[in-house]
């Protein structure tokens, strides 16, 4: 049986839908960083997905992203939580920062969680454990950051490797015909 590899496009669509139906997600964005501008953003929270690279195995590919889930810090004179009633001394009763960081790191390990277990993945009528899933299987290190543009937004980041099997064939044109190589192409 050929494996169905996956493409690029096809893990960055995954991602955005992982994203996109996620209940707490409001605005997913892909590329750098610095390329977005939070100022004209109107929708929190954000899953940014920044592409860092790509890495072979043997019969494998993993898709090496830096996720970011980030909200903005609403400030108010007079901002009080149950916790901020109860810790007046211990925490800034003016912003929200602590729950933003909460409800975020909270995003990041339902991420984890869909593509470390699979079975978001697998539920599309495939019952084949050699069919190609998404999924991935390291540690995580998920850093909190906080970032002063109009707004204080802040929240988490993390790397992430997504592993797809691929079985290194010759690529195919659209018709699905094998795209030729002639012998100077190969070197001989």
């Amino acid at each position: 049986m050929a494996v169905n590899n996956k493409t690029y496009n096809n893990v960055i669509d995954t991602l955005c839908r992982l994203g996109q139906y996620h209940q707490q997600i409001t605005t997913v964005s892909v590329g750098d960083i610095f390329d977005i501008n939070i100022e004209k953003m109107e929708k929190m929270p954000l899953l940014h997905i920044n592409p860092l690279n790509v890495t072979t195995g043997d019969a494998e590919l993993v898709y090496n992203f830096q996720l970011f889930i980030c909200d903005l810090v609403s400030e108010k004179e007079n901002w009080q939580t149950y916790q901020a009633k109860e810790l007046t001394k211990l925490l800034d009763p003016k912003n929200n920062e602590q729950q933003v960081w909460n409800q975020t790191l909270q995003i990041c390990t339902d991420f984890i969680s869909l593509l470390r277990h699979s079975s978001r993945q697998s539920l599309a009528g495939v019952n084949d454990i050699n069919f190609p899933l998404y999924f991935t299987q390291d540690q995580f290190t998920i850093e909190p950051f906080s970032e002063r543009f109009d707004n204080l937004l802040c929240g988490w980041t993390f790397n992430i490797g997504i592993k797809v099997m691929n079985d290194f064939t010759t690529c195919a044109n659209e018709d699905g015909d094998l795209i030729p190589v002639t012998d100077l192409g190969a070197g001989y």
